[in-house]
């Protein structure tokens, strides 16, 4: 018999970690966006990772979709760049995830390249659009290592929580 818990669950779950993207980003603004350092929050990500390593969630991709429409909608003001970036990491997590175990150490790496795919993809983005005006040295260093950096620490943080919570409700 199916747990139909998720199917509720799941989006509540998006919807609180889009909104504490957000918030985090207004709390610490002063921390994140200070000289020549910018930190983006991307817990969305983080529980779309885990939801394919560790949830049974029906129609993730279009969660996906949902997510980064919301998340270009609120937070960038320009549709379409995390509209499609989320799904298509979504896509590729789930062609990979098929080969690995879920461990913490794998989760850990394979969010790591997406936090990296997601940040760059973004970037290059807002380059093609006008909207970036940094070099990619300074993307990588200013932008991107901060960026990682904090994610990870969340990581580290939700992983347990996260990892519970699917195996619960799934």
């Amino acid at each position: 018999m199916k747990n139909y818990n998720m199917r509720y669950y799941f989006p509540i779950g998006l919807l609180i970690f889009i909104f504490l993207d957000g918030s985090l980003s207004n709390v610490f603004a002063r921390e994140f966006f200070t000289g020549g350092i910018s930190i983006e929050s991307l817990l969305v990500l983080l529980w779309l990772v885990m939801a394919i390593f560790y949830g049974e969630v029906d129609r993730l991709m279009l969660w996906a979709f949902v997510a980064g429409l919301i998340f270009d909608m609120y937070y960038t003001g320009i549709l379409g760049i995390y509209m499609i970036i989320f799904p298509l990491v979504v896509y590729l997590n789930r062609q990979v995830c098929r080969f690995f175990t879920s461990s913490f150490l794998v989760v850990l790496l394979i969010y790591l390249i997406d936090l990296t795919l997601v940040s760059a993809l973004a970037f290059l983005a807002n380059s093609l659009i006008g909207l970036a005006n940094i070099s990619l040295a300074d993307f990588f260093v200013a932008d991107l290592g901060p960026t990682l950096a904090y994610n990870l620490a969340w990581f580290a943080i939700l992983y347990i929580p996260i990892k519970n919570f699917f195996e619960k409700f799934s």
